[in-house]
């Protein structure tokens, strides 16, 4: 789905310009993006495989939660937004921990360079895995791993290859900013 985004400059700050997201895929413009990971007090975190008819990584392994912030929308909200949607998972603001704002540069081909800066978040899963409800054109499943699953497999360079690929210190800091939380 095309929508209109805010452009940032090449350090994350905006520019007072927008764009829509196909234009700024096409052309490597910067855009705020919000990622939530989710994770349980038992020590289990939440992944979805992206949908197979994505532009960009299809069935590969990601963040619980990620999407576009709109143009104009604070972060927070989008993270609340985009969590409702793709796992139909209601949180509130007080539920976000902001691990920090991460720079990621994607050249898939030569019409789609993802340019983004992930407002990135922690949040705890008070409900039962099953009541949770993925959206199917964004989320193919859903599934919890323990942490230290996780974490083995990230630092490992054949498993790695299932998951989208971002930087090893980024997937690094989410097991011990979750780890801090258990």
């Amino acid at each position: 789905m095309d929508e209109l985004l805010d452009v940032l400059d090449t350090d994350g700050n905006f520019t007072g310009k927008t764009a829509m997201k196909s234009v700024a895929h096409k052309n490597g413009l910067f855009h705020p993006t919000v990622h939530v990971w989710v994770y349980t007090q038992s020590g289990q975190i939440l992944i979805q495989q992206r949908g197979r008819e994505k532009d960009t990584h299809p069935l590969y392994w990601d963040v619980s939660v990620a999407g576009h912030i709109g143009a104009g929308e604070d972060f927070e909200t989008s993270a609340i937004r985009e969590v409702l949607e793709e796992i139909g998972l209601e949180i509130t603001r007080a539920e976000l921990h902001k691990m920090g704002v991460f720079k990621s540069v994607h050249y898939h081909h030569d019409n789609l360079i993802d340019c983004e800066y992930h407002h990135s978040y922690i949040c705890e899963l008070k409900v039962p895995f099953e009541r949770l409800t993925k959206q199917d054109s964004e989320v193919e499943a859903l599934h919890l791993i323990p942490l230290s699953q996780f974490s083995e497999e990230i630092s490992h360079k054949n498993t790695l290859k299932k998951y989208v690929p971002y930087k090893e210190d980024y997937y690094q800091l989410v097991v011990k900013l979750i780890q801090e939380k258990l």
